[in-house]
């Protein structure tokens, strides 16, 4: 499928497909865990962020990240004004920060397939993987000399994201979640 005939076809689905290099893939639901971890995150930055120097979009808003490359964040943030590729303003182009949450079907996905596309992407500063599954965030930042990565598994971890200046509680991420310990 071409991306013309992907976009077309896409407008039609009731279920998200992400298109990377003419491979279609089906985006799979979430548990509970994984909507209240992206709901918590996404409050956290609504609260902290200031409107309109940044823009939090859900899970809805595709990026294109090539000309053949568009996914589904679980998060993304903007700085500025959005920028699309269309006048639709279905596919962002300027996320400087973006979010996962892995499920077990996301895992390799998110941490290595997505991770690779995410750090090609010039207008992205940051990239946070947060594990549904146990209390970890790893958090890739982008550095003059390359990207740096932090590891957070600790309940009174904190989230450094100068980039957004503000900063995510671990404790937070998960709260209303029980989950073992890393």
């Amino acid at each position: 499928m071409t991306v013309a005939e992907y976009l077309e076809w896409e407008e039609r689905q009731e279920l998200r497909h992400e298109y990377i290099d003419g491979v279609i893939i089906e985006m799979s639901g979430g548990t509970g865990e994984h909507s209240v971890i992206i709901g918590n995150i996404h409050g956290l930055l609504w609260n902290h962020l200031s409107f309109p120097l940044y823009t939090v979009h859900s899970s809805n808003m595709r990026v294109k990240f090539s000309p053949s490359r568009y996914v589904y964040p679980d998060l993304s943030v903007v700085r500025g004004e959005s920028i699309y590729d269309d006048a639709s303003r279905l596919n962002l182009l300027n996320p400087v920060f973006v979010v996962e949450v892995t499920s077990p079907s996301s895992l390799t996905v998110d941490r290595v397939d997505k991770l690779g596309y995410y750090l090609e992407v010039p207008s992205i500063e940051a990239y946070l993987i947060v594990d549904q599954d146990r209390p970890r965030a790893d958090l890739y930042t982008r550095a003059d000399e390359g990207w740096h990565v932090r590891v957070f598994d600790q309940a009174e971890d904190v989230i450094p994201l100068p980039l957004l200046d503000c900063e995510l509680s671990l404790a937070q991420v998960y709260r209303g979640i029980e989950l073992g310990d890393a």
